[in-house]
C-alpha cells in the first residue's frame, strides 16, 4: 500500500472514532466539573480539557507509529465540536450552563470566610489570605465579598464597593 493511502485513510471506523471522542470528552468534562474550579488554574475546565485532548489526539497522528492522520483528525474535530457545542448550548439554555459550567462560589461575605467553600476547594486560611494580599488587602475586614470564579481565580470586592488591585502577573521570562 502506498504511503499516501496509509497516512490519510482511516483505519478505525469513523462512527467508532466519533463515539470515542464524544464519550471521552463528555465523561472528562463531568469529572473535571466534579473535581472543582481551583484545579483548573487560569483556564476554564472546558479550555483545559480541549487543550489536553487535542494535544493527545493530534500527537497520535504526528507519531510515525500511528495508524493514520485521518483517525487523529476525526478525534480532534469531535473534541472541538463538543467544546463549541457545550458553549453554544450553555448560551442558548442558561439552565444547561448550570450543569456544565461551574458557577462562582462566594468565599467571603462581609469579612467572614465561608469555611464550607474553603473545605470544598481544599483551601487553607493561609491560602485565602495570600490571595487577598495579591489583591492588596491585608485584613479580612477589608473584604465585602470574594468569589472563587469558574476559572479558579479569586475575585475580590472591597468594603468600599470598589474592586481592589488586580493580582500581579508573574513577569514574562525572556
Amino acid at each position: 500500500m502506498p504511503i499516501r493511502e496509509g497516512v490519510f485513510a482511516t483505519t478505525t471506523p469513523v462512527v467508532e472514532l466519533v463515539l470515542r471522542g464524544t464519550v471521552t470528552f463528555l465523561v472528562l468534562i463531568v469529572a473535571l466539573r466534579i473535581v472543582g474550579q481551583r484545579e483548573s488554574g487560569g483556564l476554564g475546565l472546558t479550555d483545559l480539557l480541549v487543550v489536553v485532548l487535542v494535544a493527545d489526539a493530534a500527537g497520535v497522528g504526528l507519531q510515525g507509529n500511528a495508524q493514520s492522520i485521518a483517525d487523529s483528525f476525526v478525534l480532534v474535530v469531535m473534541i472541538l465540536f463538543w467544546s463549541v457545542a457545550l458553549d453554544a448550548l450553555s448560551y442558548r439554555w442558561p439552565w444547561f450552563a448550570v450543569v456544565v459550567k461551574a458557577p462562582p462560589k462566594s468565599l467571603i461575605r462581609n469579612g467572614e470566610v465561608d469555611h464550607r467553600v474553603m473545605r470544598r476547594g481544599f483551601m487553607t486560611r493561609e491560602e485565602v489570605l495570600s490571595q487577598l494580599r495579591l489583591h492588596g488587602i491585608t485584613e479580612l475586614v477589608g473584604v465585602e465579598r470574594a468569589y472563587i470564579e469558574p476559572n479558579g481565580r479569586i475575585s475580590v470586592i472591597g468594603r468600599d464597593g470598589a474592586e481592589p488591585d488586580t493580582p500581579a502577573q508573574p513577569p514574562a521570562s525572556q
